[in-house]
């Protein structure tokens, strides 16, 4: 008599100690070494075992499939399982992580349970470990070409296990260790104008990180982007979360997505100034982006006493643009912008001038990589002001930004896995080298200025006029790189 994986489970409570798939897993691996197992045994005994082995998966129980799987001669049928529900695999969904830079997950918002649904298609990989996603890819794929690989020739009845060496893997610290001190560093912005009767730097405090987010996880993030949009637009979010204004002109009407506080841009109809209204409530930080939140904190993009706890999402359409501000007071320093999709142009300057819808005139453009980073603080968040003139293509930008305490909203609470992040225990790589006084007036010769000292910028088509040092094409690249931008 067939025993069922029901009746077998509850007969033997040593079962109760494995999850299903770890039991499907046994299932199959035993169902591989069967006629190894079974050798010598009468053909009852062969059959009881057959059926207790195959008792243990519950699902190949369920569909009452017969024990003899051709396709069960290999380790490759249940190698593929095993690494999918391992811990930190990258294969996991974003919503399953256990573990995010040493940080526990908390338990499934509302949202996050919404988004299940939502999932865009794609591979799926981990945000558990967003360490390793590129790197981990590749030495898996690499690792499962050399497994072994265990078969049984049936009429032979011979096991036959290919030799393999397997290559030595580095672990999750070491390759995080790698991709931080990859990290391309640009500290050293300079434009001098002058402010208040003297010549400043009104760069001091920017800084643009490159190589902080992989290509397989800036398709993790875009993807999760689009998915709270949809939701959005589906009226799943709050409503002063989601905003998507018609586009009455050039420029105007990029979508934005609040989450951890509401911001006024404008006074409204209600007679409230701009700055965050404490009596709204919009949805909290998603889960994938307070990952992202850990990674700037552990890899030295934002300071340990300035863990945002907001943030505000850009969707740009071609043509869509922010005009010239200095963000408000109601967020402290430093804050930082990420940069997805593409490349497109930040222009600052104490006086930035508007040519035209989209169209803006300052001193100085400052190219945003695709991943990158750019944080401002000092004269470059609170002297100058910035804009993003019409993009070319399509942009998503994210805007992560600590709250001042006086500021918070009335029902504000401190995200518990955002407490206590502290940055990896390793000194930065540096790669500028301190600017001198005379380099400082070298380098402010070389800005293009068009329009009375000032340079127009249409989107970030023309890169020429973004480049800090056209005789050192060396240098050139490096600032390309590494150059930083906030919106």
């Amino acid at each position: 008599m067939a025993i069922s994986h029901q009746h077998l489970k509850l007969e033997d409570p040593f079962l109760h100690n494995y999850k299903p798939s770890e039991l499907r897993i046994a299932s199959e691996f035993l169902t591989t070494w069967l006629p190894f197992l079974s050798r010598d045994l009468c053909q009852d005994c062969t059959k009881l075992l057959s059926n207790r082995i195959r008792a243990l998966d519950p699902v190949e129980d369920m569909h009452g499939t017969n024990g003899n799987q051709d396709d069960a001669n290999s380790l490759g049928s249940w190698k593929d399982e095993a690494e999918t529900n391992s811990l930190g695999s990258w294969k996991d969904g974003i919503t399953e992580g256990n573990e995010t830079d040493g940080v526990p997950e908390t338990s499934s918002s509302e949202l996050s349970s919404k988004l299940n649904s939502t999932k865009t298609s794609g591979p799926r990989m981990s945000w558990a470990d967003m360490t390793q996603e590129d790197e981990l890819a590749e030495e898996e794929d690499e690792y499962e070409s050399e497994k072994r690989l265990v078969s049984v020739n049936e009429s032979t009845r011979k096991l036959t296990i290919s030799k393999v060496i397997e290559k030595p893997q580095l672990s999750r610290e070491q390759r995080e260790y790698i991709r931080f001190m990859n990290v391309g560093r640009k500290k050293d912005f300079i434009c001098l104008e002058r402010f208040k009767g003297k010549l400043v730097n009104i760069l001091e405090g920017l800084e643009l990180h490159t190589g902080i987010f992989s290509a397989a996880e800036q398709k993790r993030i875009v993807d999760h982007v689009y998915a709270l949009q949809e939701m959005g637009k589906k009226g799943e979010l709050r409503e002063r979360t989601f905003s998507a204004p018609k586009k009455w002109m050039k420029g105007k009407g990029r979508v934005t997505m609040q989450f951890g506080c509401c911001y006024n841009y404008a006074p409204d109809k209600n007679g409230n100034p701009p700055g965050i209204l404490r009596s709204e409530i919009v949805d909290p930080i998603p889960s994938l982006f307070k990952v992202i939140i850990r990674r700037l904190v552990r890899w030295h993009v934002l300071p340990p006493t300035c863990v945002p706890d907001s943030c505000i999402v850009n969707i740009y359409d071609e043509g869509d643009c922010i005009p010239p501000h200095i963000d408000n007071h109601d967020f402290v320093r430093p804050f930082c912008t990420v940069s997805f999709l593409s490349e497109c142009n930040i222009v600052f300057g104490t006086n930035l001038s508007i040519v035209g819808p989209g169209e803006f005139s300052g001193p100085i453009a400052i190219p945003l990589p695709v991943g990158s980073a750019l944080v401002l603080n000092g004269n470059g968040a609170d002297v100058a002001k910035h804009c993003v003139p019409a993009v070319p293509t399509k942009r998503i930008s994210i805007t992560f930004r600590r709250i001042d305490e006086p500021k918070r909203p009335i029902e504000y609470a401190p995200e518990p896995d955002l407490q206590g992040l502290q940055p990896l225990p390793y000194e930065a790589s540096e790669n500028d080298v301190p600017t001198s006084p005379v380099s400082l007036e070298r380098e402010i010769r070389r800005q293009p200025f068009r329009r009375g000292s000032h340079m127009t910028t249409r989107g970030s088509g023309n890169r020429s006029d973004t480049r800090f040092d056209q005789r050192n094409p060396g240098r050139n690249r490096h600032n390309s790189a590494d150059r930083r931008s906030r919106e």
